[in-house]
């Protein structure tokens, strides 16, 4: 990219030892020591490191350019803007030519179900003869049977996700599945990107460390909806709690879809039961029924279906094609995942108050007479402290027998967190303490009969443990066969 196509797009308060300079620009960086020969490099202001403090390296390591957001004494040239994070967006739109513009981009947001719609949609592309890639917490896959490329985040910075859609691009893949994360929206790495189709799950408590209230929070994911266009389609989930608001985000030329079970919607689950093998429900489509059966269990995989279908009802895919597709589906790693049987062991990621209520009460509905529900959970350090408690009482009122552990402590005392849960009990009679993740999946194989079921909360399809100066490989589905089967 020239500097000329650069200097005529955004908007900058100063431009500073810029002439002469004739460079091509031929990269795009935020990370000093990523750096490389004639790359431009971004001072962003994060939660806790300031670019600024690094530019100097960076321009060691090959920097041709800075954008700042104060002038630094370096000896390249620097355009001085209001804001970094909202130009790093731009920037990297321009540097890869906009490449969303060329893809039918559609956007998952909420606080749970997230992975799991967004996995649901791209096979439902696929069965309709489709290609379609997808972006997300397990990395980026560019087709289903495609294994997983690694990702720092949720939703990738601007410049990893714009060249992310350039490769989508030149592989000549049509369709993109991602998560939008609310720290994403918030923090400007999705703009300038093209959604055509914004999918809400829901949205419950989570990420309160950084937004501070649910207003806030509503009004990150809020973004998604507010900047679709014309012709542009909204999935809602009619029974959230802020569904208003979100219907109520988007402009009246933009298609509008809900879904839902107890309020009306365009797609709507009846008659819903359970069993062993998975969730069924008459499915009420604009009118038309539908029976389903699929292999998935709980309600939250019900309305998980729901968004999916409803994506492919709006974008008129064909519906017998996504039915039977989403009927032989086992379900997503991490996610509800039977680890073992007899006790059926159960891995799942929830690690919100709504996530861990949703995944014991689907639990429940498989658990025989007479058999125990067992629970093994902890609580993310460095994160929002508020929901500590509440998981806790949660837990002591859904499940029989609980196991309180660790989960990412991070910087955190790990008793301290275990502490803050224990708030929420009202009686610790049926409470088992056990910081150590391990040991504590141990003592729920030492407490299990064969017909019990174990949920292992929280982690879900993560393979580390991140304690105060280390991080460790630790997977909760290795841990519990080698617990429980000896593998």
């Amino acid at each position: 990219m020239k500097l000329r196509t650069l200097i005529d797009n955004i908007n900058y308060e100063e431009l500073v030892n810029i002439d002469g300079f004739s460079d091509e620009i031929l990269g795009i960086s935020y990370n000093s020591k990523k750096t490389e020969q004639d790359d431009l490099f971004i001072c962003l202001t994060g939660e806790h490191v300031d670019g600024h403090e690094y530019a100097e390296e960076a321009v060691l390591n090959g920097a041709c350019l800075c954008i700042v957001e104060r002038r630094l004494n370096l000896d390249v040239p620097q355009i001085v803007v209001s804001d970094t994070s909202k130009i790093i967006a731009q920037v990297s739109d321009l540097f890869y030519g906009s490449p969303s513009r060329k893809l039918n981009l559609i956007g998952v947001t909420g606080t749970n179900g997230k992975t799991t719609v967004t996995h649901l949609i791209q096979k439902i592309y696929e069965a309709n003869n489709e290609k379609c890639a997808l972006i997300g917490t397990l990395g980026h896959k560019f087709f289903s049977e495609d294994s997983y490329h690694d990702a720092k985040h949720t939703t990738p910075q601007a410049p990893e996700l714009q060249k992310l859609f350039h490769e989508i691009n030149d592989k000549n893949i049509e369709n993109v599945v991602m998560e939008v994360s609310s720290h994403a929206l918030a923090q400007h790495r999705v703009d300038y990107c093209d959604f055509n189709v914004a999918v809400l799950t829901n949205l419950t408590q989570d990420h309160l460390d950084f937004h501070i209230t649910m207003n806030n929070y509503f009004k990150a994911k809020a973004k998604l909806f507010e900047d679709l266009v014309a012709g542009d389609y909204a999935i809602i989930n009619a029974d959230d709690e802020y569904a208003t608001g979100f219907m109520e985000s988007v402009s009246p030329t933009v298609n509008l879809y809900t879904y839902g079970i107890n309020m009306p919607a365009d797609v709507r689950a009846e008659k819903i039961s359970f069993s062993n093998s998975g969730a069924s429900f008459i499915c009420d489509i604009k009118g038309e029924k539908y029976p389903i059966n699929l292999k998935m269990n709980g309600m939250f995989s019900v309305y998980n279906v729901l968004a999916a279908l409803t994506t492919a009802v709006a974008l008129d895919l064909d519906i017998q094609k996504t039915i039977y597709t989403l009927e032989e589906i086992q379900g997503v790693a991490g996610r509800f995942e039977v680890v073992v049987n007899k006790p059926t062991v159960i891995v799942d990621y929830a690690h919100t108050p709504d996530g861990l209520e949703n995944v014991l009460k689907a639990a429940r509905e498989i658990t025989p007479n007479g058999a125990n529900l067992l629970c093994v959970f902890g609580c993310g350090g460095d994160r929002d402290a508020t929901k500590r408690p509440k998981m806790g009482a949660i837990a002591e009122n859904l499940a029989d027998k609980v196991i309180v552990t660790s989960d990412n402590p991070r910087s955190e005392n790990p008793q301290q967190i275990i502490t803050d849960i224990l708030a929420g009990f009202k009686s610790v009679s049926n409470v088992v303490v056990e910081p150590d993740r391990e040991l504590a999946i141990k003592e729920a194989y030492k407490i299990a009969n064969a017909n019990d079921v174990v949920i292992v909360a929280g982690k879900g399809h993560e393979d580390y443990q991140i304690l105060a100066n280390e991080t460790i490989h630790f997977d909760d589905r290795e841990k519990v066969k080698e617990i429980f089967v000896g593998e």
